[in-house]
């Protein structure tokens, strides 16, 4: 029997929430595979996005008559190969012709290198970074997690963008002092173990206002970071030990393997967007499912209605 405990539908606010927006213009970069084309037509279809085809045509077109899905209504924006997809979606963010990127059937790399190119006016001064936004059955809460997918070994300076990015994040979604734990193997500092170092100055420069509008706290294991008892046991005070919103990571293997193993082992479902350009980008992977597509897009419709209200960025 399988025992694993159901969904809360903790991404259902948010779906309602960003049903009242308009369909947020969106470039989905070579579409030239079935999911990718299908789940453009399907998010063009629950009026989540308002989808740019940019890629080769006639790839596109074979794709779509291939696999049944009609292309009525959706706009081509016609290149040669994925490379010239990914500057021209990049122009047309850069632009204000859309106000958000999609990964279609090209490697992660290849679309973010153009994002942060030389021709590209959709960096920041912070660095890109990934974050998941995962509904956990056995959590009480959504719970973000970063940076599993872009940001190899962070250096401290990295990890604060890493940290600012994602509470920035989910400011935007309404929580208003985003918990931050900074994750090492042990809720100790160790001169050996430089998570613990990066996560004990971490929470300092919060305290010293270099990282803004959160509680953030560590190092802090993952047990007592998200486990009141744990937090308990090992007699731990702290305001973010047990109910934590944002787990940072030491680096993306950790968080990699933290992020797939809530998603097979804990029943999880895992939307993402990478934060700190001037749009926000979705990617996607074939292994994902219809929700948690619908759900990473509309996580970009929400954070850019949230920056054109606030003038920020997330």
């Amino acid at each position: 029997m399988n025992d694993m405990p159901i969904h809360h539908g903790r991404y259902d606010a948010l779906i309602r929430q960003a049903a009242t927006l308009p369909p947020l213009k969106t470039a989905v970069v070579h579409p030239c595979s079935p999911e990718t084309l299908r789940s453009a037509v399907d998010l063009k279809a629950q009026g989540v996005l308002d989808p740019v085809l940019v890629g080769p045509r006639h790839k596109i077109r074979a794709v779509a008559e291939a696999a049944g899905i009609s292309l009525a209504g959706m706009t081509i924006e016609p290149v040669e190969h994925s490379h010239a997809a990914a500057d021209r979606a990049t122009e047309l963010a850069s632009t204000g012709s859309v106000g958000a990127l999609m990964k279609g059937s090209l490697h992660s790399d290849e679309l973010l290198s153009a994002v942060v190119g030389p021709n590209s006016r959709l960096k920041t001064e912070r660095r890109m970074s990934h974050v998941y936004l995962m509904d956990v059955p056995a959590y009480d809460r959504l719970l973000a997690i970063t940076d599993a997918v872009i940001n190899i070994k962070p250096d401290l300076d990295q990890k604060r963008d890493i940290c600012q990015n994602a509470v920035d994040f989910l400011r935007l979604l309404g929580i208003e002092t985003p918990k931050v734990a900074v994750l090492a193997a042990v809720e100790t500092v160790n001169s050996r173990m430089q998570a613990t170092l990066d996560a004990a100055a971490l929470t300092v420069m919060s305290a010293r206002g270099q990282i803004t509008d959160a509680l953030v706290d560590g190092p802090l294991a993952f047990d007592n970071a998200i486990n009141v008892e744990a937090k308990r046991a090992k007699c731990i005070a702290s305001p973010v030990a047990g109910y934590a919103d944002i787990l940072l990571v030491p680096d993306i293997e950790a968080g990699n393997i933290l992020a797939k193993q809530l998603i097979y082992f804990a029943g999880a479902d895992a939307a993402g967007l990478v934060l700190g350009a001037r749009v926000p980008i979705i990617l996607t992977s074939r292994a994902d499912s219809a929700r948690v597509r619908t759900a990473s897009a509309v996580l970009a419709k929400l954070v850019a209605a949230g920056r054109k209200e606030t003038g920020g960025s997330a």
